[in-house]
């Protein structure tokens, strides 16, 4: 282990910020030769594309408190309408672009007034919006899929994750993760994260008496 490696162990920020370049480094590795014309195909965040939804993730590693404040206050207190400013700020003319942009803001620890764990939910979850819907597969590293496992089971502040799990028991079957009483709903780390924050294409890879009231309240019932 690298002197650097043991002073993230020792520093769990250090290591949140590890995680977050390390799965950014990774996604944008998986898309490096991906074709124009896939870059359109529907992400599962919805309404956007997988471009969108990689614009998004750079406009969220570029935004400090102080800008985040200022376009929240420019867009009349609509974060909706903030998210999309963002967003089309870091498109770009072209998918080469739009890579090329995110790539630059892999290694940075710029954020909006969230926690760090936050920034690597983010950067988890969208990077799993993009790449499901492309036929990609990563084996997330289990301590960083369970670190935002446990900080979206208490957390309703980015998405609502913590409310829609309420009375239920997730058990990982692939990590030490598990959460609440009540009907079980048991799968992949991932695949939880992912259900925990409305993600229904994950609901098939989970199984437990909990699985359809889950999928009630991801809205596909």
């Amino acid at each position: 282990m690298t002197g650097s490696e043991l002073a993230a162990d020792r520093d769990p920020k250090t290591e949140v910020w590890s995680l977050i370049r390390t799965e950014r480094a990774a996604l944008a590795a998986d898309l490096a030769d991906l074709p124009d014309d896939r870059w359109t195909t529907p992400s599962l965040c919805a309404g956007l594309t997988v471009r969108e939804v990689l614009a998004h993730l750079t406009a969220g590693a570029s935004l400090n408190a102080v800008r985040w404040l200022a376009g929240v206050i420019s867009c009349g207190f609509d974060f909706d309408k903030q998210v999309a400013m963002r967003l089309a700020e870091q498109l770009g003319a072209t998918p080469a672009e739009t890579l090329d942009r995110f790539r630059h803001v892999v290694p940075s620890r710029t954020k909006p007034p969230l926690p760090a764990v936050a920034m690597l939910g983010e950067t988890i979850v969208h990077a799993e919006d993009i790449r499901r819907p492309l036929g990609m597969r990563r084996d997330y590293p289990t301590r960083a899929v369970t670190r935002v496992a446990e900080y979206y089971r208490g957390s309703d502040q980015v998405v609502v994750a913590k409310g829609r799990i309420t009375g239920l028991r997730l058990v990982a079957n692939d990590g030490p993760f598990e959460t609440g009483s009540g009907a079980v709903v048991s799968g992949s780390t991932l695949a939880l994260t992912m259900a925990m924050t409305g993600r229904a294409a994950h609901l098939d890879d989970l199984e437990g008496d909990g699985v359809e009231l889950l999928r009630e309240r991801c809205g596909t019932a």
